[in-house]
């Protein structure tokens, strides 16, 4: 069938103009027959979930009426609700699986939509190929082997939950949360207040134009939460994306904190009290093979895609997984990454001391490390030439170091002999080449970056 719709790095995300009812519609049909033909759970129960965008609830319902009429009960929010809790309620419930209504951070006139199996995990490559293999219009059963939807609430089982994992009383802490208008408003800060931290809010009335931008996180788009803590008497800010399955922290002295180097500190922090590996993948910093190392743990690299983190978590009963890009989970947790959970970490870890004075520990102990990534456009079509090409032009030398290895996981990660490393691999969701590079400064990182710039750009 001549359609669209395609699966890449987490589910199909397209315009409005593409991504429309009865093409969700399609997807609903193909999931309803993947569930009953594959992982043979017809007639169980499925969890379909919704961000905040102005389309999203309509276009879960259509997904509940496809699954119901194919014999599945559906449970659905009474509101838009963050991802990760859809991926919690999955496993808590045994659910046969769940849809997600989202395009996560990107721009209001885009929508999208993620499987999620049963086991809470983003799907793999060979479960979404098998969805995709069945796209098909709805195919409804007779009415009265219809299933029945219901609307329950996702959010207070997943707080008992997640105050299991987090005990910190967050008494005397003040956090300014920035909710950048998407799903984490009202549950995020809730939380926070619900364990005792003194909570202001940004952006946490619903606003299906998320204020005229992107919900991402990024410091271009988190200036006023910066100004909030940098000015006031904060401890701490955070901020989620647009599903609150990914967060951003500002400390008082360094504003906003590098994603790797908030990783850092979770990994101390879990340490004090447990052991065991940690996941990152390629475009993660070393710093965390640095404080694994000195407690006697391993580190796992993965390729970029939180898919792999989690793949590697449960094979290596890992304590946590984490990538650069802000998303994160723990042992004992849904293997999904979780802004909501890592807020209320961020809070207690802010709690226990002044994060940047944990941040500044480590550094010192371990060694600075920046990191930095630019990317080049490149057709999506001209890919993997421009890494073919790559493969037969690596240097034995960058920016005045000699070539130690190189890592093949996820395009070309080129590890120098002072420590320092450059990534070429390709995005998953846009039609660019991504170059990363860390080193001890940020003129180090721009070194290679620049050199990787030169390497890259004349093969696209």
């Amino acid at each position: 069938m001549d359609t669209p719709i395609s699966f890449g790095t987490d589910g199909w995300r397209a315009t409005l103009d593409e991504f429309t009812s009865p093409r969700v519609q399609i997807v609903g049909q193909a999931v309803a027959d993947y569930l009953r033909e594959v992982e043979d759970r017809a007639g169980d129960t499925v969890a379909v979930s919704y961000d905040a965008r102005e389309t999203s609830r309509g276009f879960a319902e259509d997904l509940c009426r496809v699954l119901a009429a194919n014999g599945f009960d559906v449970l659905i929010p009474e509101r838009d609700t963050p991802t990760p809790i859809l991926a919690w309620t999955i496993t808590d419930r045994d659910l046969a699986g769940g849809l997600m209504i989202t395009a996560s951070h990107n721009p209001p006139e885009y929508n999208g939509v993620k499987f999620i199996p049963s086991d809470g995990a983003p799907a793999l490559p060979e479960v979404t190929d098998e969805i995709m293999s069945r796209l098909a219009e709805p195919d409804p059963l007779s009415e009265d082997e219809h299933g029945v939807v219901r609307e329950q609430d996702f959010v207070a089982p997943y707080e008992e939950h997640v105050f299991d994992l987090v005990k910190s009383d967050l008494s005397d802490l003040t956090v300014v949360y920035d909710a950048m208008h998407g799903s984490g408003r009202g549950v995020t800060d809730k939380l926070l207040e619900d364990a005792g931290a003194s909570v202001e809010r940004l952006h946490c009335e619903q606003d299906a134009e998320f204020g005229g931008t992107s919900p991402e996180p990024d410091p271009d788009h988190l200036q006023e939460l910066i100004s909030a803590v940098e000015d006031g008497a904060a401890d701490l800010g955070i901020a989620n994306d647009g599903d609150a399955d990914r967060l951003a922290i500002v400390t008082p002295e360094r504003g906003y904190l590098d994603e790797n180097l908030f990783f850092a500190a979770l990994y101390d922090y879990l340490l004090e009290d447990d052991s065991g590996p940690a996941i990152r993948t390629v475009s993660t910093t070393f710093l965390i093979d640095r404080i694994a190392e000195a407690h006697g743990e391993e580190v796992h690299e993965t390729p970029v895609g939180f898919k792999w983190v989690a793949q590697a978590i449960e094979k290596h009963d890992a304590l946590v997984g984490g990538e650069e890009s802000g998303g994160f989970t723990i042992r004992g947790h849904v293997r999904e990454k979780d802004g909501v959970l890592m807020a209320l970490f961020a809070a207690a870890i802010a709690k226990e001391r002044p994060f940047d004075e944990r941040v500044d520990d480590l550094l010192a102990e371990f060694g600075e490390i920046h990191q930095n990534k630019i990317s080049l456009d490149c057709p999506d079509a001209e890919k993997q030439r421009v890494l073919s090409d790559l493969e037969t032009e690596l240097p034995d030398e960058v920016a005045g170091k000699d070539v130690e290895d190189v890592v093949t996981k996820d395009g070309f990660k080129i590890l120098l002999e002072d420590g320092s490393w450059l990534l070429v691999r390709p995005s998953g969701t846009e039609p660019k080449m991504r170059v990363y590079a860390e080193g001890d400064s940020e003129t180090r990182v721009s070194e290679l970056l620049t050199a990787g710039e030169k390497l890259v750009e004349p093969l696209i």
